[in-house]
Order: C-alpha cells, then sequence, then structure tokens
C-alpha cells in the first residue's frame, strides 16, 4: 500500500529541501569535474535527485512515507503530469540500485555513463521544479 500524506504547500520545507538538492547537485558536479571515485559521484547525486522530488512534493503538500525512487514518484504523479520517459528512468534507479532498500542483496557499482544519467535526471528534475507557475511566486 502506498502511504502519502497530503497537507498544505510547504514554502519553508519546499525552500530548504530545494536548495539542499542544488547543493548535493552542484557538489555532484563538482566530483564528477574532480575525478572523485563514481560511487561517490553517484551517491551524493543520488540524494540530489531524492530532495528534488521531495522539494516537488512540498510545492503540493505532498510527503511520501517512503523516500525511495518509486515511493516519490507515486507521490509526485499524484499532483503533476511527469513526463513518462523520466519517470520511468527514475524508477529504474530503485530496480538497478536497491536504493533506500532494507534487503540490499545486490546493487550495481555506477559507471561514468550511469553518473552522466542521474545528473542529466537531476537536471531535468530541476527544470521540472523551476518551470512550474506557482515557484517562486507563491513562496
Amino acid at each position: 500500500m502506498i502511504k502519502i500524506k497530503i497537507n498544505g504547500a510547504d514554502p519553508d520545507t519546499f525552500n530548504k529541501n530545494y536548495k539542499d538538492a542544488k547543493a548535493y547537485h552542484n557538489r555532484a558536479e563538482q566530483f564528477l569535474s574532480e575525478g572523485q571515485y563514481p560511487s561517490v559521484v553517484f551517491n551524493v547525486a543520488s540524494i540530489a535527485l531524492e530532495r528534488y522530488l521531495i522539494a516537488l512534493g512540498n510545492l503540493y503538500g505532498i510527503d511520501a512515507e517512503n523516500h525511495n525512487y518509486g515511493s516519490l514518484m507515486d507521490s509526485v504523479e499524484i499532483v503533476i503530469d511527469f513526463p513518462e520517459d523520466l519517470n520511468k528512468e527514475i524508477r529504474f534507479l530503485d530496480v538497478v540500485y536497491d536504493i533506500c532498500s532494507v534487503d540490499n542483496s545486490y546493487s550495481k557499482n555506477p559507471d561514468l555513463l550511469d553518473l552522466h544519467q542521474i545528473l542529466v535526471i537531476c537536471s531535468k528534475v530541476k527544470n521540472i521544479i523551476d518551470e512550474i507557475n506557482d515557484y517562486p511566486q507563491n513562496f
């Protein structure tokens, strides 16, 4: 069963999560340019993506009970028409990397292609947030 809380829009929490998401996203880009291990870059970018999706929910008062990508996408889909291809890409990350899984029996080691993919996904989700009509006027 999907557990999602619907409250009112939460500008303070949105601003915090969005600011944090951008910081993690920028740090992942920085780490990539500095030649850090792919797993480090990927993990930081994963946090950025999670925070972007949480922030997107905050815009509409949506709070997913679980912060794996599938649950976050389930909550986001309630309030916006999310691009189908991007939705599938994000959900696929849970399958390949067992993100937020307590039964993590296998997790693929990210390579440079994976790094590029997750950073592009982060940029696309950031752009969706930036293009929403109510942002930032209502906050």
